[in-house]
């Protein structure tokens, strides 16, 4: 297959014996640009608490909801593959699958927690937590343990739906049946012995605030370590998403005991801006795929709220920042595209072809002189290496000539 983001400084390399094509990887540079050069520390990991209250998690869900993408497939090797480079990119937790859902995804989800759930990282020790999806019944929970119980670091994502239209129409049940349901289910996750339990509200971003509140507090006193927040659908709006993070984190009792985390879908091209907006508002858990590939119009996208952060952190995000190597980040998205069969277009941010690409004259002219003119990262920050240093592409609009 011919792949649609061909370009001269693109090469084909063989990553633990798969045949894919990639950008060239460039060694390790000191940070140019806007972006911060400092290096700081991955705090320990504790399941309901981060020592450092500008650490932000990064859930990374390409193998679970990314996989859900229509047309995307992957088999059980190509996903400890991609597994293995998200552990060398650095995310704290990986969401290998959904247990219960087959045979196939149970052993790979295995296979994950065993292989790369236990490697260590040789420059920081860092060993990614495995967590696997489950519904709210104990069939679910039993087959998330059974696939994450090998790892180091094992966890337990369970949800249900909370919204009013859920509720009524697809679970057809009351609020009384929903709290009882996901209090039970988080209780006998911890019963099992997964000290390490993430509770979902499906659909939070339209569901009842009141409700909100009291379901949260009684998983919390059931066990919960992580409440999830989901805008499911992409609808809200980064202002109401981030005062929804706000209201929760003011009147939940019992979240001073638990992370809060985000999961922002892109329906309206609103992801990464409601994940940004709900960290600054208290989350420290970020929900994100490889690509942003995910149901429907996917999921907020790894690398833009990762390079956000590390761009324009220490400015205007309140300090807040990430344990990811980004200088891995081309490698993971050209895996990710390659096993997925989901092209990545040429105008992505970050990671597309075009990203780094500059036709205008007006632009050139810029780029020769100084490159922060129209760059606001570097290239070789993400792992690009271009055979054309300041990215210029021959086109009807370019100058033939520069500006005195």
């Amino acid at each position: 297959m011919t792949s649609l983001l061909s370009r001269p400084y693109f090469t084909t390399a063989r990553v633990n014996d798969y045949k894919i094509r990639s950008l060239s990887i460039s060694k390790p540079r000191i940070l140019r640009y806007s972006v911060s050069s400092s290096i700081r520390s991955r705090p320990e990991y504790i399941p309901h608490r981060i020592p450092d209250p500008h650490y932000v998690r990064i859930f990374d869900t390409t193998l679970r909801d990314g996989e859900q993408s229509p047309g995307a497939t992957m088999t059980a090797k190509e996903k400890l593959e991609i597994a293995k480079q998200l552990a060398k990119l650095g995310v704290d937790v990986i969401e290998a699958g959904f247990p219960a859902s087959s045979a196939a995804d149970l052993e790979a989800v295995k296979m994950i927690a065993r292989e790369v759930g236990n490697a260590r990282d040789l420059e920081d020790g860092h060993v990614p937590v495995i967590c696997g999806l489950a519904r709210c019944n104990a069939k679910d929970i039993e087959a998330a343990w059974e696939g994450v119980r090998e790892a180091k670091k094992g966890r337990i994502h369970t949800f249900i739906a909370t919204s009013e239209i859920h509720m009524k129409y697809k679970l057809k049940k009351s609020k009384d049946e929903v709290v009882e349901i996901a209090r039970r289910t988080v209780a006998y996750a911890r019963s099992l012995g997964c000290d390490d339990v993430e509770f979902s509200p499906e659909d939070a971003g339209r569901s009842e605030r009141e409700f909100l509140y009291e379901i949260l507090g009684e998983v919390i006193k059931a066990g919960a370590t992580t409440l999830n927040i989901p805008d499911t659908v992409g609808y809200n709006m980064p202002n109401e998403f981030g005062q929804l993070i706000a209201d929760i984190k003011a009147n939940t009792p019992g979240i001073e005991n638990v992370i809060i985390s985000t999961h922002c879908q892109n329906d309206l091209g609103l992801s990464t801006a409601n994940t940004l907006a709900g960290a600054c508002a208290g989350a420290r858990q970020v929900e994100v795929t490889i690509n942003g590939i995910g149901e429907r119009a996917g999921n907020a996208s790894l690398e833009e709220v990762v390079m956000a952060l590390k761009c324009r952190g220490e400015q205007v995000l309140g300090g807040l920042y990430t344990g990811i190597n980004t200088q891995h980040i081309v490698m993971a998205s050209k895996m990710v595209e390659e096993y997925s069969g989901l092209r990545v277009q040429p105008h992505k941010a970050i990671v597309g072809a075009n990203a780094f690409a500059h036709e205008s004259g007006i632009h050139q002219d810029g780029m020769l002189k100084h490159k922060n003119t129209y760059e606001i990262i570097s290239p070789e920050d993400i792992g690009l290496h271009r055979s054309n240093e300041s990215g210029i592409v021959l086109g009807k609009l370019r100058y033939t000539f520069t500006y005195s």
